[in-house]
């Protein structure tokens, strides 16, 4: 099998939040492909990390970017010893041996790139290889996955409507704090009372949402924060490095967020 490296072998943890297993499991079946929405650090790319183990088959990831071009993705000629040669790209390997193909954060890749994609999404399932002047037909096992933050969408960057109707979506939020608390305290090696800290801080910073924050702190920051003070950094310290100063940069906003959490803390 051409995709060996690409099998998750053991189980990546993840804590169900609603019928999100289902959901997919039914797209899967019918090979439809799937459009997770949702904030940044909510826990998509694990969610499909366990899909693709939990159903066995391999994963192949993408992160977009804004220099991702459609050769990136399909293909292209490179010069080698022996001659120029053609090499797939990921989704081309994928399309051809029957993986997920997971491209995470779609919305950072120009939209001229993005259609490369319009015709593994419908009836058709095929990938043209116009600089190959080959048509791949998608292998049986063969999905298409995305993730997508709304809360990044502007008029310079969003999905198109042609490309959003083609996908089933799952919409991701962050967990009921005694869920999120569970996962903290589980990926991060904490108590359950440290853990819980972490969550109210986290629900915190949230609600200065739209007010001087673009997103609040993620699960994947409350996670560090729990993970620094597990190696035993002082929790006020922790907090500082993985919520306030990277979430941002503007010092009366750092303040107010500060203050906010110095509330939460025991």
């Amino acid at each position: 099998m051409k995709l060996d490296a690409y099998c998750i072998a053991t189980e990546p943890y993840y804590q169900a939040v609603a019928d999100e297993i289902a959901i997919f499991e039914a797209a899967y079946s019918q090979r439809l492909p799937v459009m997770l929405k949702g904030p940044t650090g909510c826990g998509k790319t694990r969610f499909v990390e366990h899909m693709a183990w939990r159903l066995g088959k391999p994963l192949v990831t993408v992160a977009a970017h804004e220099d991702m071009t459609a050769s990136d993705l399909a293909g292209r000629y490179l010069l080698e010893p022996q001659g120029t040669v053609w090499h797939d790209g990921p989704l081309t390997q994928a399309v051809r041996y029957g993986a997920i193909c997971y491209l995470d954060e779609i919305v950072e890749a120009r939209q001229d790139t993005t259609v490369v994609i319009h015709p593994l999404t419908d009836a058709r399932r095929i990938l043209p290889l116009e600089k190959h002047n080959e048509i791949v037909a998608a292998h049986p096992d063969f999905q298409l996955t995305i993730s997508y933050n709304p809360g990044y969408q502007s008029a310079v960057k969003d999905l198109k409507e042609s490309t959003k109707q083609r996908f089933l979506a799952i919409d991701f939020s962050y967990p009921s704090p005694e869920i999120e608390a569970t996962i903290v305290a589980r990926e991060a090696g904490t108590d359950s009372a440290l853990a819980f800290t972490l969550v109210a801080i986290g629900e915190r910073s949230r609600n200065l949402q739209g007010h001087g924050l673009d997103e609040g702190a993620s699960t994947r920051m409350l996670i560090h924060a729990g993970r620094l003070v597990a190696a035993g950094l002082p929790l006020e310290a922790a907090i500082r490095s993985s919520i306030v100063l990277p979430i941002t940069d503007n010092s009366d906003i750092r303040a107010a967020l500060s203050a906010a959490i110095e509330a939460c803390l025991p």
